[in-house]
């Protein structure tokens, strides 16, 4: 036994012996000026730690291997790129980059020219507490795994035309990342998403947008407590599937607070969408969602619904709209959920039995509206008496309703918004498709 036990340990000495020394992580601090970024990178050990004294740091870099790399003191380090393609490129997986000032991008959206791009493969990058601007795109994830973007300032170029520019977080084929805490203002999209799956965007601020988040084409996502002011949409959700929203906020968008297009088995609930110049919510061929306990309030139209079918609605509120809601199709949608509907700010009704619920259903729709949505020019008459005899003939013969949304059990009282309106702008200044005349 006692051989067997010194022969063992001999073995084990000799094993650890032929075993290559495990090396030590270093850090190590990078004076600004020339190009010490770059051969500091190419110097360091995987899993080093590059610190960025203040003042200029020449890009574009190129990190290809693990590492942190962060800046010290106050004003940040920067890294000013050439004008020509990224500024900071991120080949390797578990690379950080915190706390930079990264500037200087190119302008080739076909390359996606970004202040910091990930490339595929480069899984499990961490970019915090950054401030990204003056760049064509923010951040570029172009396919890793497990992102984490968080605590950013991203501020992209306005001097191009707005379908030119880029977004201020751009993900493709992203699976696990999150997106958390980054104030996106200028630029195309706030955060833009396709492909991929399982993605989170949390408590981000947007503006002066077109999109703040745009989802297309990906599945199990989820966006919580954001806030979009002043954007052309706030949350643009398109053909995506099982996407979770809730806790969100938008004030004063243009043209529509919430949009689902072609989105499937979503669930939407606890949301704000307030004073948006043209609709509140727009239905565009979505199917199979769950909208409930959300708020619509002071919007042009509460809700434009075409084409729409198999979503289940109710317990919201539709307030002071101009118009409620917009349909114009022929099939009736039931919006209840458990004999429970939603809250009709424009709703003539009585509670006689005191349950809550008015005593007869609600149709946002009548006739005379069928007729003004598809012949505008009526509107000069609906003050006139051919109008109300169409809605006198409608109250006695209720056949000649035309299709739309009945909600059968309609609320006498808002619910109370899960969600406080943030200050409210008194007028916002949309981002316009046109170039800055100064530049």
């Amino acid at each position: 036994m006692r051989r067997l036990l010194a022969e063992t340990l001999v073995a084990v000495t000799l094993l650890c012996g032929s075993l290559p020394a495990i090396a030590h992580a270093e850090t190590f601090d990078v004076a600004p000026g020339g190009d010490g970024l770059k051969k500091a990178i190419a110097a360091a050990s995987p899993g080093d730690t590059l610190r960025l004294l203040p003042g200029h740091h020449q890009g574009p870099v190129v990190i290809d291997k693990e590492l942190i790399i962060e800046a010290t003191g106050k004003p940040p380090a920067e890294v000013v790129g050439n004008g020509i393609g990224s500024v900071i490129r991120i080949e390797a997986p578990n690379v950080t980059v915190r706390g930079i000032h990264v500037t200087g991008s190119g302008s080739d959206s076909t390359n996606i020219d970004a202040g910091i791009y990930v490339a595929q493969g480069a899984d499990n990058p961490i970019i915090e507490d950054n401030i990204v601007e003056g760049n064509l795109f923010g951040v570029s994830l172009h396919g890793p795994k497990n992102a984490l973007v968080r605590h950013n300032v991203i501020a992209n170029r306005n001097d191009l035309w707005l379908n030119n520019r880029g977004n201020g977080v751009h993900m493709w084929n992203n699976y696990g990342s999150r997106m958390e805490a980054n104030e996106v203002t200028g630029g195309r999209d706030g955060i833009f998403v396709q492909l991929g799956a399982d993605n989170i965007i949390a408590g981000n601020k947007f503006a002066k947008l077109r999109f703040a988040v745009h989802f297309m084409y990906s599945k199990r996502g989820a966006i919580s407590d954001n806030l979009s002011v002043g954007n052309h949409v706030g949350y643009a959700l398109m053909y995506s599937d099982f996407l979770k929203v809730a806790g969100n906020v938008t004030v004063r968008d243009r043209d529509y607070g919430l949009m689902l297009n072609s989105a499937r088995k979503g669930d939407i609930h606890d949301n704000v969408v307030y004073g948006t110049q043209d609709k509140c919510l727009f239905f565009y061929l979505a199917a199979k969602n769950k909208l409930h306990d959300n708020r619509f309030e002071g919007c042009g139209i509460g809700v434009h619904v075409t084409g729409s079918d198999a979503n289940l609605v109710g317990n919201n509120a539709f307030v002071g709209n101009r118009v409620q809601m917009h349909y114009a199709g022929t099939k009736n949608y039931e919006w209840s959920i458990d004999r429970r509907g939603n809250y009709w700010s424009d709703n003539p009704a009585f509670d006689l039995n005191g349950d809550g619920m008015a005593d007869t259903a609600y149709r946002p729709n009548d006739i005379v509206d069928w007729v003004v949505w598809r012949y505008p020019l009526s509107k000069l008459l609906l003050s006139s008496p051919a109008m109300e005899i169409l809605r006198a003939g409608q109250s006695q013969f209720p056949a000649l309703y035309p299709g739309g949304v009945v909600d059968s059990y309609p609320l006498m009282t808002p619910p109370p918004a899960s969600r406080p309106l943030p200050e409210v702008p008194a007028e916002v200044h949309w981002e316009e498709g046109q170039a800055d005349p100064a530049s």
